[in-house]
This record gives C-alpha cells, sequence and structure tokens, in this order.
C-alpha cells in the first residue's frame, strides 16, 4: 500500500498524479464541487476526509488562487458555503480529464484478465477504509 500511494504521486506536495501543480487535497476539493455543486465547508471535508482546520486552509488556498469563492449560510451565519469559479469550474473539468486519463492509462497497462479483479480489491480496501475509519462516505468516493 505505501509503494501504491508513492507511486500515485500522492505525497508529492503541490502536484497531483495527473500532473496539476495542486495539493492533492485541493484537486480532489474541485471534482468534488463539480460534482457536488456548492457544499458546506464541512461537508466537503467530510467528503475529502480532512479536519476543519485542513479544510479552511485549502479553501483559504482555492480561494486566493480564484478557484472558489465562499459566502456565509442563510440559514447558519456560522456555516460557510463553496463553490466553484468559472475558473474553478474550468481546471476542475481539466483536472478531471487529466485524472481519467492517467488512470485509464494505467489500466491499459494491466491484462484484461486482471483487471475485474483489481478493481474488485480496490473496492474492498475502500470498504475496508471506511469501516476502520468511520468515515461517511461512500467505498466509490474513497478510490
Amino acid at each position: 500500500m505505501q509503494r501504491l500511494v508513492r507511486r500515485l504521486g500522492a505525497l508529492a506536495p503541490e502536484g497531483t498524479p495527473c500532473g496539476k501543480p495542486l495539493s492533492m487535497v485541493h484537486a480532489h476539493a474541485l471534482m468534488l464541487l463539480l460534482t457536488n455543486g456548492e457544499m458546506s465547508q464541512q461537508q466537503l471535508g467530510a467528503e475529502l476526509c480532512v479536519d476543519k482546520s485542513n479544510v479552511a486552509r485549502v479553501c483559504a488556498k482555492m480561494v486566493d488562487a480564484g478557484h472558489v469563492r465562499q459566502r456565509s449560510s442563510e440559514r447558519d451565519a456560522r456555516s460557510r458555503l463553496v463553490s466553484l469559479t468559472v475558473r474553478g469550474e474550468r481546471l476542475a473539468r481539466d483536472v478531471d480529464a487529466s485524472s481519467a486519463a492517467r488512470f485509464k492509462a494505467l489500466l491499459a497497462r494491466v491484462s484484461l484478465d486482471h483487471a475485474p479483479s483489481i478493481i474488485g480489491a480496490l473496492d474492498c480496501l475502500a470498504s475496508a477504509l471506511q469501516s476502520l475509519s468511520g468515515s461517511t462516505s461512500s467505498p466509490e468516493d474513497s478510490l
């Protein structure tokens, strides 16, 4: 698992496995916002499996970069809502496409006979991690 994480590039502080000059949490936050639309910082943190201070820090970086905007919730002024800007949406689509291309190329190097068992094993690992951590996100979101 450690070698897999390293080979994926997950430890690079300012670069995603798909080659973008973003941290992994920044890239994943963009893709979550692209998929889900506006989210509270609390929801975003739960989906990313990061604590309140880390999600606040990444949101501040994304605001500074012009990728997201934040506003207070009308229902709860303590809650901050995060949504993509036009620039952020463009980048999120680029990150998503680059990520898909990278993983498609990776799977192309795997025998077709092995692909279903590999995907099944990854799904099993994601489920085990979810139950181990008590996460509320779905196993598919972890992959």
